[in-house]
Formats: structure tokens, sequence, C-alpha cells
């Protein structure tokens, strides 16, 4: 279905019939991603004295249940509730769900025994940006992401620098194919996330971090439309699907 956007006084062509799904299905078993030091997530059929929720024992309905965390085992939007002191959901904060996007593909840098993503380089790919999300892809981009156990893997993150030069540059919601903009193991300091959601100063509310996405490599860097809808859970943070949409003109 074509379709004619809006933004900023622009119209972009777009065919919602031609999605690009970005998101990492949760499954119950050791080839779901991990992080955060979790075991694997479970998706369990209901049991009780005489019933089991499973169609193939018997029951006239598949019915589960399913254990799993948002931020160590699903594609998830957070808001600043991730690191505040006082209760924040995603869902009261987040009000809209389509939004002019820029897909980068980005290689970290080693920098001592880490690998980061810098100012320099994100400067670099966002020359003239006209986007209100920016999806980073990390390269080496490789299948595995979709089921890879992060935990203590140290893996590529964000400078504060990065943060703040998104945010200054109007950047309202931040995607990225890791389990979080900052170092596995920062000692609590969670810089990233502070710097763009300029917490505790001047909160940006409305700004959103997804993480824990995969981007196939068929899907080439540019301009796109995103549909950025969570999952309704009061929470920090829901699971959630991001689609892309290519821009046809």
């Amino acid at each position: 279905m074509l379709a004619t956007i809006s933004h900023n006084n622009q119209s972009y062509k777009i065919d919602f019939s031609l999605p690009l799904d970005i998101s990492i299905s949760l499954r119950g078993d050791d080839k779901n991603p991990m992080a955060w030091y979790l075991k694997h997530p479970e998706i369990t059929p209901v049991h009780d004295a005489n019933f089991i929720g499973k169609v193939s024992k018997g029951s006239s309905v598949n019915f589960n249940n399913i254990w799993f965390n948002p931020h160590a085992h699903a594609t998830h939007t957070e808001c600043v509730g991730h690191i505040s002191n006082e209760f924040h959901s995603i869902q009261q904060h987040l009000k809209s769900y389509f939004f002019k996007a820029k897909l980068i593909s980005v290689e970290p840098e080693k920098k001592g025994g880490d690998y980061v993503i810098t100012k320099r380089m994100i400067a670099k790919k966002l020359d003239k940006l006209d986007a209100e999300a920016v999806v980073i892809r990390c390269l080496p981009n490789y299948i595995g992401k979709i089921s890879k156990n992060h935990s203590h893997s140290n893996w590529p993150y964000l400078e504060e620098e990065v943060a703040i030069y998104l945010r200054e540059n109007g950047v309202k919601h931040l995607l990225i194919d890791q389990p979080s903009v900052d170092k596995e193991k920062d000692e609590g300091k969670l810089l990233a996330h502070r710097a763009f959601w300029n917490y505790p100063k001047n909160t940006r509310f409305d700004a959103t971090i997804t993480e824990l996405i995969y981007v196939p490599n068929k899907i080439e860097d540019g301009d796109y439309f995103i549909n950025l809808q969570p999952a309704s859970f009061e929470n920090d943070a829901a699971p959630c699907k991001p689609v892309l949409y290519k821009i046809l003109n």
C-alpha cells in the first residue's frame, strides 16, 4: 500500500506492503540472545492437576506461560525510567510511533581492551541529519547476532560524546544492535544513557533507546521511516518490533 508522508514540509512516498523488520524474535531456548548473565527465556505450557495447555497433549488450546527479561532477551525499547529513581513507564512517555530515521553502519574502533563507537565516526555518517531516529548497525554484521550470548563479551558501546552529539542534533530515538549503548561493565556509570536522556538535569522524557535489534545486511544504509511500537507493558522497557520502510522518492 503506497502512502505519502509529510515531514518537515517535505513529502515522502513509502510502501506499507514492504516492511523491513529489524527485531529479534523471542524463543524459549538457548538459541535466544542472552545478556546480563541471565539464562535463556522459557515458553512452557500451563500445568495443573487436570490440565496441560498443549494441543498435542490433549488440550483444546495451546496455553503457554512466558518467562523473560526485556533487557536481556528481546529487542526492547526503554525510557528514562531505566535509570531514574522515580518510576517512569515506556507506555506513558512514548506517545507517537512513526518517525523519519537514518540507518548507518559503523565499525567500532579498538581503544585499549574495548571497541567503541566515536563521535567522529557518527558525525561523518550523519552529516546534514534530518531524522528523529538513528539506527546503528555495528560491523562486522553476522546472522549469529540473533542467538548470541552477550554475557561477559564486552560488546561495542557508544562514547558519551556520541550520545551528547545525537541529543544536540535532535535525535529522539536511538536504536542499536547491542544489549546496551553503554559498556557492559562500567561500574554503573551508564554515561551514554544519561547523556542521551540528559538525566537528571533536563530530562528528555519522550526520548527512547532501543537495544538488541538486528539489521540484515540486505537492508542498505540510508533514509527510512520507522514504526517503533513497544508492547503495552507498564515498565521502564517493553519488547518492541521496530520496522523500517524504505523511502521511494
